[in-house]
C-alpha cells in the first residue's frame, strides 16, 4: 500500500454494493460529487465485474469520460462519443487459454458450483440452465444458450462465472486459488459467484493500468470497494476504502471505512478525501477505518 498523498487525481469506483444499492438507483449525493470531481479535473472511472454494455448505462449519466473497466480488469473499453451509439473502442482484453477455461468447467462441476461464461458483451449459457429466464432478463438479447458449456469452453473466454449456495464458493475459494495458480485468477464478487479470469486479471491490475494511462500517482488515487474482487484495487492506492459490508479481508487493506451505501458512503469519501483538499485533510484522514487516524504531509 503507498503512502496517501493529495491532490487526489484518480477515482476508481466499484458499483454494486458501492455507487448504488439493491435498487441500482445513483443518489443525488452522489451524483454531485462525482460531478464536482470532475469539473476539478479529477478523472473518474467506473472498475467493475459487471460486462461493459451493462456498466455503461452508469458510466453516461454520471457524465464519465474515462475508461470504463469491466470484467474484474479483464476488460477495458473508451467511452463512446456522446452521438454514438455503439460500444466504445475497446482499449484492453485478456480472456483465459481454452484449455484452462475447460478445467475449469469440470473443476466447478465435481464441487458442484453451476459455471457460465462472459466473453466480450456476450453471456453463454447452457441449455438446461436453472437461471435462464433471470439471465435474459438481466442481459436481454446479450445472452447467448449453447447445448454444451464444456464444448464452448474451447472457444475464447473471458471469465467463468460459478455459482454456488449460499457460503458455498467462499469455501472453495483457496482451493480454487491453490488449484490454477499461475493459470487463472480466482475471485468473488458476490458470496455465490466464484469467478475465473486471466492470469494477471484483477481490478489492483486495472488500476495500475488507468493510473498510468493518466499519469497519476497511485499515491494520489482514491478505490472504492465492497467485495473480495475489490481486494487489490483497494490495497494498490494511497487511498483505499471499503464499505462497512465488505468482508474483514477487503477492510484489512483498506485505510478507510465508508459509511453505507444506503446513506451514499461513496460520495461521504469522495467530497472529505477528493473534494475537501487541504483545508479538511485532518478529518478526512482521521475517518475510523482498519489502520486507525493516518496523517499525510503536504507535497
Amino acid at each position: 500500500m503507498p503512502e496517501p498523498a493529495l491532490p487526489i487525481r484518480l477515482i476508481a469506483l466499484d458499483i454494486d454494493g458501492t455507487l448504488v444499492g439493491e435498487d441500482l438507483v445513483i443518489g443525488e449525493r452522489t451524483f454531485a460529487a462525482i460531478g464536482e470531481a470532475r469539473r476539478r479535473g479529477i478523472a473518474v472511472s467506473l472498475v467493475t465485474g459487471r460486462m461493459a454494455t451493462s456498466a455503461m448505462p452508469f458510466a453516461v449519466a454520471l457524465g464519465l469520460t474515462g475508461p470504463l473497466v469491466a470484467q474484474q480488469g479483464a476488460l477495458i473499453r473508451a467511452m463512446p462519443g456522446p452521438d454514438s451509439k455503439g460500444l466504445g473502442r475497446l482499449l484492453y482484453h485478456r480472456p483465459l487459454r481454452p484449455e484452462v477455461a475447460v478445467e475449469i468447467v469440470r473443476w466447478c462441476r465435481a464441487r458442484e458450483l453451476v459455471p457460465h461464461f462472459n466473453h466480450l458483451e456476450w453471456m453463454i449459457v447452457a441449455s438446461d440452465e436453472d437461471r435462464l429466464e433471470e439471465y435474459r432478463l438481466f442481459v436481454g438479447d446479450r445472452l447467448r444458450v449453447v447445448p454444451d458449456i464444456l464444448a464452448r469452453a474451447a472457444l475464447p473466454v473471458t471469465k467463468v462465472v460459478a455459482i454456488g449456495e449460499g457460503v458455498h464458493s467462499l469455501d472453495v475459494l483457496a482451493e480454487g486459488r491453490a488449484h490454477f495458480a499461475g493459470r487463472a485468477e480466482v475471485t468473488l464478487s458476490h458470496p455465490r459467484f466464484l469467478e475465473f479470469l486471466a492470469p494477471g486479471v484483477s481490478k489492483g491490475a486495472a488500476i495500475r493500468w488507468l493510473a498510468r494511462r493518466l499519469r497519476a500517482p497511485l499515491e494520489q488515487c482514491l478505490a472504492i470497494g465492497d467485495q473480495y474482487n475489490d481486494l487489490e484495487m483497494i490495497g494498490e492506492v494511497g487511498h483505499g476504502v471499503a464499505m462497512p459490508t465488505a468482508p474483514e479481508a477487503v477492510r484489512a487493506v483498506a485505510r478507510y471505512a465508508a459509511p453505507p451505501v444506503g446513506e451514499e458512503g461513496a460520495a461521504q469519501m469522495i467530497e472529505r478525501i477528493a473534494l475537501d483538499g487541504w483545508r479538511a485533510a485532518d478529518a478526512a484522514f482521521g475517518l475510523d477505518g482498519p489502520h486507525g487516524a493516518v496523517r499525510v504531509e503536504r507535497r
